[in-house]
């Protein structure tokens, strides 16, 4: 029986990220997918400025196109395509929809699923993953110190078994997995089942030349919900769930078009709309991510996919440490600890939203709506791994109002390197643990602790000269301590001399739950 440190279950979109990610650290592991290759379906198209800082980091960004810098999502209320447009709705009600451009050093993505799971699938077999698609797990059995599972190749019909030290389940919201751990689930629960169809109509496209992407259709006797692709495949979504015919689907989208227009069915969907939340992301040595943790329906935010990458963003860097013996498993439990609150966060933002409170039971109580920017940048995390991210913290605010608190991103600023060039503050983040600081003591504080030290203001120069203090919220003296993913996990404002050298060992042995 062959044996790998980590099993990933599910080879869409979240599996792929988790063995990008994984492979990008150099931490061997296999992933099974029951398909042989990515749905027929698109699915999920936008991704956040987070999910591209994490792409950049391992170097796959540019591969994905971004959209510009100005771009923004919108909706409106129509009788058609070709009709009359009644008015624009709001991203997020009573937000205005500006948007920081300063906030990241990448704008968001809007590509199709199946067109960004192919570059992930190249990217995951340059970095030396292993994926094996058309198997099946058929069980899996945690022994407390391993997990074996039984594997089916679809291809020729062949049984094996495998072991790992971990298994990650991304395989979907109805996850065998979840459902063979016993772990429950919890939120609104289902709130309706959805039907749609596919099609493709190149002579629709010249209706996005002002940028509105997203329409909701109203005429007597058709609600429905059209939207784009970007590549002339566009989905009408029915608020019912009758089958219909393919003339009945054809006259469907010829009256949300509104006009006679060629066009081509590709393919119809039927899925449920639920908010579920698993009660644990973790049982033994098997961890949930995605949907298997997270059921929700599409927003305006892509609380779905991106929420998924990431999941698995946050446990990569832990499962490295643990398999290298860096860190006690310990740290492995700060996985649940810190991703669990957001899917809860997120299950609670989508459905105050008036796109989905209207579909909810009467006894769900509505949360105050955070910010885009909050939303998207700026949630908290809170665990061992975090030292003075407390309770009484909102769980979520907008990066310019966090200035570095720990338990949130590390912000982002463009610096110049010692050699002239430009660069992001996060493009210095990403392998390891690493220490900022303007003052040359702290670099003995950090080679004692095998650290990685960034000497502000000699390696990398900001603007202005006080820049550091400002964004990190420290005197010019003191320290700041961040995660292999970004994460602030601790800062000082005493200098190494009075201190801080022996406070930032106490940090540092905490958060990376240290086996010294």
């Amino acid at each position: 029986m062959s044996h790998t440190p980590v099993l990933i279950v599910g080879g869409s979109l979240v599996g792929l990220s988790a063995s990008v990610f994984l492979a990008w650290r150099g931490i061997p592991h296999i992933l099974v997918e029951k398909h042989s290759g990515s749905s027929t379906h698109p699915r999920a198209m936008g991704y956040t400025e987070t999910t591209l800082e994490h792409y950049r980091t391992v170097g796959i960004a540019d591969r994905i196109p971004q959209t510009p810098q100005n771009f923004r999502l919108r909706r409106v209320k129509a009788s058609s395509l070709a009709g009359e447009w009644q008015g624009e709705q709001a991203w997020t009600p009573g937000e205005a929809d500006t948007h920081n451009t300063g906030l990241s050093p990448n704008t968001g993505a809007a590509i199709a699923q199946d067109k960004l799971e192919p570059i992930l699938r190249m990217a995951a077999l340059e970095f030396g993953a292993d994926l094996r698609y058309s198997t099946e797990l058929l069980h899996f059995e945690d022994r407390g110190d391993s997990i074996v599972a039984q594997l089916r190749d679809r291809n020729v019909g062949r049984d094996y078994a495998i072991s790992a030290d971990y298994m990650i389940a991304t395989d979907g919201a109805d996850s065998p997995i979840r459902e063979r751990l016993g772990i429950a689930r919890e939120g609104v629960g289902n709130i309706r089942t959805v039907r749609s169809v596919l099609f493709k109509c190149q002579e629709a496209d010249q209706y996005l030349a002002s940028g509105v992407q997203q329409f909701e259709i109203e005429q007597k006797n058709l609600r429905a919900f059209l939207t784009t692709y970007n590549d002339s495949r566009w989905l009408l979504m029915f608020i019912d769930d009758i089958e219909r015919s393919d003339d009945e689907l054809r006259i469907a989208i010829r009256r949300a078009l509104g006009r006679d227009m060629a066009f081509d069915i590709i393919t119809t969907g039927r899925w449920e709309m639920a908010g579920r939340i698993a009660r644990h992301y973790r049982k033994g040595r098997v961890f949930l991510a995605g949907d298997a943790a997270h059921q929700l329906p599409p927003t305006r935010g892509g609380f779905g996919a991106n929420t998924g990458i990431d999941d698995v963003w946050n446990l990569a860097w832990k499962l490295q440490r643990v398999l290298e013996s860096s860190s006690n498993a310990t740290l492995l439990d700060t996985y649940d600890d810190e991703r669990r609150p957001i899917g809860w966060l997120r299950h609670q933002q989508t459905f105050s939203r008036p796109d989905y409170v209207k579909w909810v039971n009467s006894d769900f109580k509505a949360d105050p709506l955070f910010s885009n920017e909050a939303m998207e940048l700026g949630q908290i995390v809170r665990s061992s791994a975090v030292l003075g991210a407390g309770l009484e913290l909102p769980p979520a605010a907008s990066p310019t109002d966090w200035q570095g608190q720990p338990g949130t991103r590390a912000p982002h600023v463009w610096v110049a390197t010692a050699a002239g060039d430009v660069i992001s503050s996060l493009d210095l983040l990403g392998r390891e643990f690493v220490l900022f600081a303007v003052e040359p003591a702290w670099q003995m504080a950090a080679d004692a602790m095998k650290l990685k030290f960034v000497h502000i203001n000699h390696e990398i120069c900001f603007s202005e000269p006080d820049t550091f203090a400002a964004i990190f919220g420290v005197r010019q003296q003191g320290a700041v301590l961040i995660r292999p993913d970004g994460i602030i996990a601790w800062r000082s404002n005493n200098a190494a001399e009075d201190g801080g050298v022996e406070e930032l060992k106490i940090a540092f042995n905490q958060v990376a739950a240290s086996p010294c």
